[in-house]
């Protein structure tokens, strides 16, 4: 067993977005997925309004047969509510133990174990949709991240849409460096350079971009960019804010969140960003 997989054995990932910081992640993320299937689909029935915390399309009387790739599924969070809508989904997951829990939920989303740099179970073109929602978090060079996003690129439809959502180089350093008092430590065993750049060790289990970091990828897959947004904001350095507030400030400051993600001046200043490229 990995350390990874021991991480994800202890960490409770079923529950981490249901929690108000991750509630925030998760109604902005499926925002933008539904974005991405309208864009796609121009033509299908929209169950909930743009920028509104519900987006319920399990009504359709035509589900779509548009096929969705989930890399890095976890626990089923997205697969399950989205196949739930009607959709085809597949689920990738390296962790048993989150597979075992998305496969208990007994939806219609088709399971596998692996990891995203080998998906050679499934032909070109594939899918209108791939998301890739986990595991640039825990790929470490340069190459195996370039190689997730051919493996993402080969299995998506030219047209199609790729979802890839990054850990960030700043909150890493303001909350595990300053916060949590390693920033000296980090500095002297070359885990943060003199730039104050993220230089984890894989036994760290977590690596952290910044945007020029990302848009070096691209170019090296040539892959170009639809949108790119901040998922998260400020809710993961505010969660004991956020849960104190009551149900009517929370619904406020998901919606402030809705109104902001797309701006540049916040984009990589929160915890996650969220990449979308066309295939």
């Amino acid at each position: 067993m990995t350390e990874l997989e021991k991480y994800y054995n202890k960490f409770n990932e079923e529950k981490r977005l249901t929690r108000r910081h991750g509630k925030v992640e998760y109604i902005t993320s499926m925002k933008y997925i539904h974005e991405c299937i309208d864009a796609i689909c121009p033509n299908e029935p929209d169950g909930g309004e743009k920028g509104n915390q519900t987006y319920d399309r399990s009504g359709q009387t035509n589900p779509s047969d548009l096929r969705i790739l989930d890399v890095g599924a976890g626990t089923g969070r997205y697969s399950v509510a989205l196949a739930g809508e009607g959709y085809d989904v597949t689920a990738v997951e390296l962790v048993k133990y989150n597979l075992g829990i998305l496969k208990s939920k007994k939806s219609s989303v088709k399971a596998f174990q692996g990891n995203a740099l080998n998906l050679s179970r499934f032909a070109d073109s594939s899918f209108d949709i791939t998301l890739l929602f986990g595991p640039m978090y825990h790929l470490y060079t340069f190459e195996d991240k370039h190689q997730a996003l051919e493996e993402a690129k080969r299995v998506t439809r030219p047209g199609g849409r790729i979802l890839v959502a990054y850990c960030m180089n700043e909150y890493g350093v303001l909350l595990y460096g300053f916060r949590d008092g390693n920033v000296k430590q980090c500095l002297e065993d070359g885990r943060l350079s003199k730039e104050f750049k993220c230089v984890p060790h894989p036994e760290d289990l977590y690596d952290y971009m910044r945007l020029e970091d990302i848009d070096a990828l691209n170019a090296a897959s040539g892959l170009e960019r639809y949108k790119i947004i901040s998922p998260d904001g400020p809710a993961n350095y505010m969660r004991p804010v956020l849960n104190a507030m009551d149900e009517e400030t929370f619904d406020l400051f998901v919606q402030y969140h809705l109104s902001v993600c797309e701006r540049q001046d916040l984009i990589g200043a929160g915890a996650h960003t969220l990449d979308i490229l066309i295939r």
